[in-house]
């Protein structure tokens, strides 16, 4: 059995000496202060005097090792033992191999795929403990917004398309109520029933909310580049029908 290490660093490549002592104060708040979390760098060192991490690149695989605790990009902070792990270095030079190819450096992401996610892999694997919470937690806080923000504008569209298909199913009903009306008055209607009034009032009723643009367009018509929701067209057979609708209010 061999001891897991997690070499911990504070985030200072910046290239801004003004950034990364805001970097240092932060994380002296949040983690040193209240436990919280910070902005860091992890590697892990098993079997020999290297550490293994992962970050970006153009081309190739991300992992890449060095020295245990001596990375010139960052600030060294503290060291954690994870754990022991029972693979011999031969399995865990293989575990190496795969984690290479399965994390190429054009993959990175800050919020998403940093080298603490590496980490967190490479340690599960090995069968040790995942990194403490607070050292990704920054990262994390920052990809669930992300996804809460995404999956928000997915409600917001599915919600527009149901809108407008129910609008399209009112329109067709009230459309065929005035046709109802076109063919013949109805009937009084009961005074108890709860009616809507005469079929005169009924027909100029739904007349106006058709003169005004009752008539839904599609989803994909629904508003134009500017955001603005064209008027839609009345047909030739709308045109009689509303112009009939007007005959019978002049007498």
């Amino acid at each position: 059995m061999t001891d897991v290490i997690l070499h911990i660093y504070d985030v200072t490549n910046s290239g801004s000496d003004k950034t990364n002592s805001t970097i240092l104060q932060i994380n002296k708040i949040f983690k040193d202060g209240i436990g919280l979390g910070g902005i860091f760098h992890s590697a892990v060192q098993i079997y020999g005097d290297d550490e293994w991490s992962f970050g970006f690149c153009e081309q190739g695989t991300g992992v890449f090792s060095c020295p245990s605790g001596k990375n010139p990009m960052y600030t060294y902070r503290e060291s954690l033992i994870l754990g022991k792990t029972n693979f011999s270095i031969f399995k865990v030079n293989q575990i190496l191999r795969e984690l290479s190819r399965e994390w190429p450096g054009s993959s990175y992401d800050l919020l998403a795929r940093n080298c603490n996610h590496f980490c967190d892999e490479f340690c599960e694997r090995l069968d040790v403990p995942k990194l403490p919470g607070w050292v990704n937690r920054f990262a994390n806080a920052g990809d669930t917004a992300m996804e809460v923000a995404g999956n928000t504008a997915v409600r917001l569209r599915q919600a527009k398309t149901e809108i407008v298909s129910a609008s399209k199913v009112a329109y067709r009903f009230l459309l065929g109520v005035t046709n109802n009306v076109k063919a013949g008055p109805e009937p009084p209607s009961n005074s108890n029933s709860g009616g809507g009034g005469s079929p005169i009032f009924q027909a100029t009723w739904l007349k106006n909310i058709i003169t005004n643009g009752a008539k839904p367009s599609t989803s994909s018509e629904a508003e134009n580049q500017n955001g603005v929701v064209p008027q839609p067209p009345i047909r030739e057979d709308d045109k009689a029908l509303l112009h009939h609708m007007s005959s019978s209010n002049d007498t």
